[in-house]
């Protein structure tokens, strides 16, 4: 996937910005500020229906703008060319494919795939389990049409569920059972779905982290489903129905699981410096991007942000040398061109003031 065009209007500092990026590598040079990581979250917004910065897409809007609203086309190697938009107006948030209404969020994020390395990354090693549940179902609403389903069918019975827990101190079991068989049904598909995704992931993760972190030898990664792997979800929450009810919320399942990471000679994630995080993180990035183009024919685009800051030189050239073998568009962000790319065909855009300009 490719974008042949990027429009934007009220993100952030960027208002009126239309872009035509290259097929390959596209650089954004400016000063701190200027509205270089602006850019890369537009077209992540297009993907993931949220920033990869802290905070709500209500902030996104730019201070005095009525709206906000991000436009593209994207191509794919199969020949389809796609117009996606994400619009805020009086409130609202739509999004759009080919020019309709989508029926959800998720009909946007299916037909946009872009994966970004950027300061915050290391959470998805060292952060809330969220991060790295959103990182297995991203990967998995582009891969596995099937999940979808069963993501929708378990986030409505669990709300279903939550909002019974919320009613006091007693609920009839003839209301709750149901949308509980329901929720373990969905939750147990759920976690195959992950468990399987895992399976094809963790070759594509090893490949890249033998290179960027072969000192701590061997890769690992556990999946920890949310609840006692020995038991069945059904019977799991029947146990717990009275916990639960105390505390006003469905406390295991699927949306409560997480990962671990370990390494031969780090079995802990503790044992990781924040350098040896990011590392980490960008070889998962790298691997998710990866198994993408295996099953799908063709590459996310690849978000690089503020690239010279947060690798030093030799990953820097190794990450250039992983991306120029590929058919992959790639956006780096720099105060100015990375010493790694300096040699290398780029296009080049200079982003000053929330204003972006090809560099000819």
């Amino acid at each position: 996937m490719k974008f042949e065009s990027l429009r934007i209007a009220g993100l952030r500092c960027l208002d009126g910005v239309t872009l035509s990026p290259a097929a390959g590598i596209n650089v954004f040079v400016g000063a701190n500020g200027a509205g270089k990581t602006s850019v890369l979250e537009a077209a992540y917004l297009l993907s993931h229906g949220r920033s990869f910065r802290a905070g709500s897409r209500d902030v996104l809007l730019k201070r005095g703008a009525a709206a906000l609203s991000v436009f593209a086309e994207v191509h794919s190697d199969d020949g389809r060319i796609r117009r996606l938009g994400l619009g805020r107006e009086s409130g609202r948030w739509v999004a759009r494919v080919d020019g309709d209404t989508a029926a959800s969020l998720g009909a946007l994020v299916q037909e946009c795939a872009v994966v970004c390395f950027e300061p915050g990354s290391h959470d998805l090693i060292a952060g809330a389990s969220d991060e790295r549940r959103r990182y297995l179902d991203w990967g998995l609403f582009h891969v596995e049409h099937s999940f979808v389903g069963q993501w929708r069918r378990y986030q409505r019975a669990l709300k279903q569920r939550n909002a019974l827990l919320r009613q006091g101190v007693f609920v009839e079991s003839s209301l709750i059972e149901p949308w509980e068989s329901e929720l373990a049904g969905a939750g147990e598909a759920i976690t195959g779905f992950r468990r399987d995704y895992i399976d094809r992931l963790l070759p594509h993760i090893q490949g890249f982290m033998g290179n960027v972190l072969p000192e701590l030898g061997e890769f690992t990664l556990r999946y920890k489903p949310g609840w006692d792997e020995a038991a069945n979800l059904l019977t799991t929450l029947a146990e717990r129905r009275q916990r639960d009810l105390g505390r006003g919320h469905t406390t295991v399942g699927p949306h409560r699981a997480d990962f671990t990471v370990g390494f031969e000679h780090a079995p802990l994630r503790a044992h990781l410096s924040r350098g040896q995080e990011k590392l980490c993180a960008l070889a998962c990035l790298l691997g998710q991007a990866s198994l993408h183009a295996e099953i799908r024919g063709e590459w996310p685009v690849v978000c690089l942000d503020d690239l010279a800051s947060e690798l030093d030189r030799t990953h820097q050239e190794w990450v250039v040398a992983q991306l120029l073998g590929r058919d992959v568009q790639v956006f780096v962000t720099g105060t100015e061109i990375p010493s790694a790319l300096i040699d290398q065909p780029v296009t080049v855009f200079h982003v000053e003031q929330g204003a972006v300009s090809a560099l000819l």
